[in-house]
């Protein structure tokens, strides 16, 4: 886990990809959809001094409106749980849902805090006609590094598609947490699992 919010962290703009879908954009193909999305808000990320500063309520606000609105977080919080979604009680999940988005909205905020200018490079998208789930491939390249390889995987909804997972260099954000979810989970109850969750978020001050 700490192995991929690093690399999270170091490819600050992967979170551009995720801003609201008007109707228009709801009709574009999913590498059309990452590719525009992508550039209107690395545009409104370099022309916001006060986020380039690293004005937190500007940041989080910024990650609030334009990130997590076009996740299929129904989607991604069963798959982080996996077998443990299905046996929680509904306020159990209802509590994670609450403290797991937070937690992403605190990662993305810190994302999009340390843009540096980087260029995404996007691959073909290989896909069959009429397909709800693809991915779209990218690389980021970065002054006086190695391009580092994002890989999306959306879904197609009724409102346009929606990203459930984030590939970095073969390491997936779902996998991830499902990894680090279940052996707190197995060792203590999803109880402890969303009472953690929710002091990390506490102490960040979300």
């Amino acid at each position: 886990m700490k192995m991929f919010l690093k690399l999270l962290m170091n490819t600050a703009f992967i979170t551009a990809m995720f801003v609201n879908v008007s109707l228009a954009q709801a009709e574009l193909s999913a590498d059309e959809l990452v590719k525009r999305t992508a550039d209107e808000v690395l545009s409104a990320i370099k022309s916001d001094k006060d986020i380039q500063a690293g004005d937190q309520k500007k940041i989080f606000a910024l990650a609030e409106e334009k990130i997590l609105p076009n996740f299929d977080f129904d989607r991604v919080c069963r798959m982080v749980l996996g077998k443990n979604w299905r046996s929680a009680t509904p306020e159990q999940q209802a509590a994670f849902q609450k403290e797991f988005r937070t937690l992403l909205l605190r990662t993305y905020a810190t994302a999009l805090g340390k843009y540096k200018d980087q260029v995404i490079e996007y691959k073909p998208m290989r896909a069959e006609a009429g397909a709800k789930n693809v991915s779209v491939k990218t690389q980021i390249l970065q002054s006086g590094g190695q391009p580092i390889t994002v890989d999306y995987s959306l879904v197609k909804a009724e409102n346009g598609w929606k990203v459930y997972d984030i590939v970095i260099e073969s390491v997936s954000l779902v996998t991830n947490y499902r990894s680090q979810f279940s052996s707190e989970i197995r060792q203590n109850g999803i109880d402890s699992l969303n009472k953690k969750l929710a002091d990390k978020n506490k102490a960040s001050g979300v």
